[in-house]
């Protein structure tokens, strides 16, 4: 890498990240090309970081103190009970992470890009060309450019991954995450310091708060259940895609709001009944795995080369961990070949590890949700444990640790 040209596809928090690494690893050119024309940093749905990944990727030097944070102590799981207003707690889980908003960690990470990195907004690429010791990237526009390396940080409809394993795409879960946030987020229990798990029967809504990026904070919830099998689904839902306001089905959204209305205590109901329609979404879950985070020189890093259902509460962490694995890699590598091999070897374990639990979680809080009225704290232990069954010591809820035993 040292000396050599590398484009970056995707411009978001995974290709700032990957920017910074081949940087540091040594590469003299570096090319961003992001698709979006506007400023990223409008996304303001919330991510949470665990506080030992955090750790972690702060000695790395891709996250850092200053980055506006909200912190979070624990996680109350709550039923509806009644007209109870703030329902019934089931369940405490001791819950060590930092909050942010996706817009202003982005903004973050585009600042620390270092200024010799070329980064192009609106400039869509429509296809890689991978030869014997390089790859051509070609923009919508017609332009083509010859790298040594392309790295795909360009998210679960990667236009790299398809160069490298073409027709493999991400698989529907069965379910969707309707997201929402509000500016509502005045006498939150516990000054807000808690992430709220409402349950029912069919999946949880997860709720906390998140920085708004200018000093305050903003409310941020994702609900989780399957949506109606009728002739008004939206067709996109089986198809790798995101569905903003705009393109909301009406029927659906209807089920959603009648769903919050019946299971919800009327705190929490009101909560997200209130958030402005502008600033709510429909987000598929979807699964996916790749055989390899490498083929040629190609490489795949975040939602290109895995997808997790966001239950793990690791997948920003894996795309900042799959770039300091890649740094790592081309300090210590002498070629390309040996660069690649082990970024591999680092990274594909740690992939189908996530994919993997996320599917557990997944099934277990979604597609297959106990009776949690029942739960007492014994019940309730025993179920989050067998979806961690199977873990490795390293690998958890929050992310696969980076550190060794």
């Amino acid at each position: 890498m040292r000396g050599g040209s590398v484009a970056v596809v995707g411009g978001s928090i995974a290709g700032c990240a990957a920017a910074l690494a081949v940087s540091r690893g040594g590469a003299e050119k570096v090319t961003v090309f992001e698709r979006a024309d506007a400023e990223l940093r409008d996304r303001g749905v919330g991510i949470a970081l665990h506080g030992d990944r955090y750790a972690e990727l702060e000695s790395a030097g891709y996250v850092a103190a200053e980055m506006p944070w909200a912190p979070l102590t624990q996680r109350v799981w709550t039923v509806r009970d009644g007209e109870s207003e703030y329902g019934r707690g089931i369940a405490e889980q001791y819950f060590p992470f930092r909050a942010y908003n996706w817009g202003s960690l982005w903004s973050e990470l585009r600042r620390r890009v270092p200024e010799e990195v070329t980064y192009r907004s609106g400039a869509l690429v429509s296809a890689v060309e991978p030869d014997s010791d390089g790859v051509t990237v070609q923009l919508a526009d017609g332009q083509r450019e010859r790298f040594d390396a392309v790295v795909g940080a360009d998210g679960y409809r990667s236009v790299v991954r398809d160069a490298m394993f073409p027709g493999l795409d991400a698989t529907y879960a069965g379910y969707i995450g309707w997201r929402g946030t509000s500016a509502d987020v005045a006498d939150l229990p516990h000054d807000g310091k808690e992430a709220h798990n409402v349950a029912f029967p069919g999946g949880h809504c997860m709720i906390y708060r998140i920085p708004d990026g200018f000093g305050g904070h903003r409310l941020n919830w994702v609900l989780y259940t399957a949506p109606p099998e009728s002739e008004g689904l939206h067709p996109d839902l089986k198809t790798p895609t995101s569905l903003p306001p705009g393109r909301l089905n009406a029927a659906l959204t209807d089920h959603l709001r009648a769903l919050v209305a019946d299971n919800f205590p009327p705190y929490w109901a009101a909560k997200v009944l209130r958030t402005p329609p502008e600033t709510t979404f429909i987000q598929p879950i979807y699964d996916l795995e790749v055989p390899h985070y490498t083929s040629g020189r190609m490489l795949l890093v975040g939602d290109a080369a895995s997808v997790a259902r966001p239950h793990i509460g690791g997948g920003s962490v894996k795309a900042l961990q799959d770039a300091s694995a890649l740094e790592t890699a081309a300090v210590a590598g002498g070629s390309w070949k040996e660069i690649l091999e082990a970024y591999d070897i680092s990274r594909g374990p740690v992939g189908a590890a996530m994919v993997a639990l996320a599917r557990r979680m997944g099934a277990a809080q979604v597609e297959n949700t106990p009776d949690w009225s029942a739960m007492g704290k014994a019940e309730f232990d025993g179920w989050w444990q067998d979806q961690n069954s199977g873990s490795d010591r390293n690998s958890g809820f929050g992310g696969h640790s980076m550190k060794r035993p």
